[in-house]
């Protein structure tokens, strides 16, 4: 059976008075009833305070990014070694903000995943298509793409190290609505390359998690998708109670 997983991203919210306070209101949440693992992914300042919270706790921590270098001269970036020595388990790669803001390619991705991997990180790799390409009848394709270029060059073994994340990036915050239906048809999709690169097996071991505006009121709608193994959220994931409410929809 696939693992579920339910993962927040609070991208850059709280600082670290507000982290902790945060923190303290989903540990008094009761995820025991839930079958999903839960992740959380704060800012890089608050990754160790946090770490030092959680030590008692099930819920994991990942880093909203990674630097693709050992160490060196790369003012600002925070490397591999520094993530693992603070508690960091898991690493988000491409997130479409990542993508679409940074400009980071699909090459440099690639190269993000090896050093991960390199250092026994579990990743949550992120893949979606835009408005223009979702309109253009190209989501298909797109995400194929991205899956060759940024994450194929990994070896089947070291693919139970990897939990795909899709992004409808035509949905976030343009009008546009992502029905159940389409995040099933994607996730499909998605698992059927899978198979094609590596084998049914291992298709059906991977986790793919939706990345699309996921709320308490059409969690359990989306989970209940056969291929939809939990979700990567945004804003949901910075209340506790509608997190929890998330958590719980498994």
């Amino acid at each position: 059976m696939r693992t579920q997983i339910v993962a927040g991203n609070w991208k850059m919210n709280c600082n670290l008075d507000e982290a902790l306070h945060l923190l303290n209101d989903l540990k008094l949440k009761d995820f025991s009833k839930s079958n999903a693992k839960v992740i959380i992914a704060p800012p890089y300042t608050n990754l160790y305070p946090i770490h030092q919270n959680l030590k008692d706790s099930s819920i994991k921590i990942s880093s909203q990014n990674i630097n693709e270098n050992e160490e060196g001269a790369f003012t600002g970036e925070i490397s591999p070694d520094m993530l693992k020595s603070v508690g960091v388990e898991y690493v988000i790669i491409g997130h479409s903000e990542r993508r679409a803001i940074y400009g980071e390619t699909d090459d440099l991705l690639a190269k993000k995943v090896t050093a991960s991997l390199k250092h026994d990180f579990k990743i949550m790799f992120c893949i979606g298509e835009k408005l223009e390409q979702r309109k253009a009848d190209k989501h298909f394709e797109v995400v194929k793409e991205q899956l060759e270029k940024g994450l194929f060059h990994v070896s089947a073994s070291d693919m139970k190290n990897v939990v795909i994340a899709y992004e409808p990036v035509w949905a976030i915050g343009t009008g546009e609505t992502a029905s159940p239906e389409q995040a099933q048809e994607i996730h499909e999709y998605i698992r059927k390359v899978l198979a094609e690169k590596y084998s049914q097996d291992v298709a059906d071991q991977t986790s793919i998690l939706y990345g699309g505006s996921v709320k308490p009121n059409n969690a359990k709608e989306i989970f209940a998708k056969k291929d939809v193994d939990g979700g990567l959220i945004g804003g949901a994931s910075l209340d506790a109670k509608s997190f929890a409410e998330i958590v719980m929809s498994f």
